[in-house]
């Protein structure tokens, strides 16, 4: 097994001029040095064979003792220094200081068929950012994030990648509800693959404390690195930076809108400046239709990051990457006006979105009317986000009566159903029919759009708790089933018809399947 070793981030960044692992503020220095911690009886439970191709990796390398001890901690390469980096952010809105790489550590730097990837152990150790905790992870949140993170690939949603997923040999005390009753827990360690794991509190952290020539050092580099196409780095060239940036981040939060992805913990730290979906926590995917919707226990109250909010959150944590640039540039013109052109684009874009899912190619001024007619009447009954799109692309415009019964089966509690209900459904699909009629493609064409859009297979939470139950009685099964039915999300696979089906009654209310911890 051979890798392309490459330490461009060591080796261009400054480092924490301490070595020992003891929690403390770290201060102009973007990463500290730290070793993972080694595990007792580590075990492989499922690698990714994509993410072993794109690093230049095989299936027999897999297979190898070198391959498990590298990727659970036991064993560090030659010629390479595993680091935690240091960054801040603005946790539920509120700036939180110095938090950094608390449970996660950078292993490496692959370079492969010109393409430049950082190896990152999540559960691996305490590091210098990890304040009061253990740095480890538990089997539960380790398959939730390594089944998600290849899924949300495949939708074609920009995320970091996962390669492996292994089991530790060692036991993890949990709270799991932080309600006082913690519990031991299998630990897990789960391999992450990014072109970059910097996020917007990366750059925070610095203008923060005002060390702003670390800040210029660290911009720079992320410039040369992943944004060379915009010059070499400059006034002009920040602004144009930050543009990307949120030209990148508006990309990524309306496919989670597209595919009803709820992320959960929208701090400013969970934020990649490469506009990809980061750090799958309490993460979840809508079941019925509910903009207030959270999957995060912590959020229960104000519910900040809710479905219908998440577009609005991003331009909120922009604001905040702006003020940590805004020392570089000591002009807010600029700045000011991407954001404006954000708040617009945001608008725009989703309801692009929404006519997309819709099968709709030509833009028409009532479209907004179309749209919200509904969202109103997807809110007047539980009713099934994913399964609803599904089932609407076998619409007949020619037989718009037929359309309620049509979406029948994504309704949670038919019997709830009023003959109003039923008849703004009915007016609803009166419209919708009558714009079909102005579109020129056929129902055909329309159909195949429609699919390409709109999945038949997510990532449910009660699919994920399934795996994990069966986990943790040395059951793989239902991962390795998943992880290959997700491959595909946008396919009928008619073997796999079971897990197009709305969330099972038992599951509304289940630890795991409804609500989750910043432990999850």
């Amino acid at each position: 097994m051979k890798f392309n070793i490459k330490n461009s981030f060591i080796n261009q960044l400054p480092a924490d001029s301490k070595t020992e692992n003891s929690r403390r503020q770290v201060k102009e220095a973007c990463y500290s040095f730290v070793s993972p911690k080694k595990t007792s009886h580590p075990k492989l439970i499922h690698v990714s064979p994509e993410v072993l191709e794109i690093l230049g990796l095989t299936a027999e390398d897999a297979n190898t003792e070198e391959f498990l001890n590298i990727f659970t901690g036991n064993k560090i390469l030659e010629n390479t220094k595993p680091y935690a980096m240091c960054y801040g952010g603005h946790q539920f809105g509120h700036w939180a200081g110095q938090l950094g790489d608390g449970r996660a550590i950078n292993l490496f730097e692959v370079e492969h068929n010109n393409t430049n990837w950082k190896l990152q152990l999540k559960g691996a150790g305490e590091t210098p950012y990890s304040r009061s905790a253990d740095g480890l992870a538990v089997l539960r949140s380790s398959i939730r994030e390594y089944l998600c993170s290849e899924a949300m690939h495949h939708l074609g949603i920009p995320t970091t990648r996962a390669l492996s997923l292994a089991l530790t040999g060692d036991q993890v005390l949990r709270d799991k509800l932080y309600d006082g009753n913690p519990e031991y827990e299998k630990g897990a360690i789960v391999c992450r693959v990014s072109q970059s794991f910097l996020r917007f509190g990366n750059f925070e952290i610095f203008s923060a404390r005002q060390d702003f020539k670390t800040l210029k050092t660290l911009v720079d580099y992320t410039i040369n690195t992943h944004y060379s196409f915009l010059g070499k780095p400059s006034k002009d060239v920040y602004l144009k930076f930050f543009n990307e940036v949120a030209n990148r981040s508006l990309d990524m939060v309306i496919h989670w809108q597209r595919v009803g992805f709820v992320h959960g913990v929208m701090n400013t730290d969970n934020m990649s400046i490469l506009g990809q979906t980061i750090d799958y926590g309490p993460y979840g995917w809508l079941e019925g239709y509910e903009p207030g919707w959270t999957p995060n226990t912590t959020d229960a109250q104000h519910k900040r990051y809710r479905y219908g909010a998440q577009v609005d959150v991003v331009h909120w944590n922009l604001f905040q990457l702006a003020n940590a640039l805004y020392p570089l540039v000591n002009e807010a013109e600029g700045f000011e006006a991407i954001l404006g052109n954000f708040g617009e684009q945001k608008i725009v874009r989703y309801k692009a979105m929404m006519r997309s899912k819709l099968g709709l190619q030509l833009k028409d001024e009532k479209d907004s009317f179309l749209i919200q007619e509904l969202e109103d009447c997807l809110q007047l009954t539980e009713t099934d986000f994913t399964i609803f799109f599904r089932l609407l692309a076998d619409f007949d415009a020619e037989k718009h009566s037929e359309g309620f019964q049509l979406i029948s089966e994504a309704f949670y509690t038919p019997k709830t159903i009023t003959e109003d209900i039923k008849t703004r459904w009915n007016l609803w699909f009166l419209s919708y029919a009558e714009r079909l009629k102005r579109e020129t493609i056929s129902a055909k064409a329309r159909k195949e759009y429609m699919n390409s859009i709109n999945p038949k297979y997510v990532l449910r939470n009660y699919m994920a708790q399934l795996a994990i139950d069966d986990a943790n009685k040395d059951d793989y099964n239902v991962i390795h089933e998943l992880f290959n039915l997700l491959k595909q999300p946008y396919t009928e696979q008619p073997e796999h018809e079971k897990w197009f089906a709305k969330r099972p009654e038992w599951a509304r209310h289940k630890v795991g399947c409804s609500m989750l911890s910043c432990s999850s």
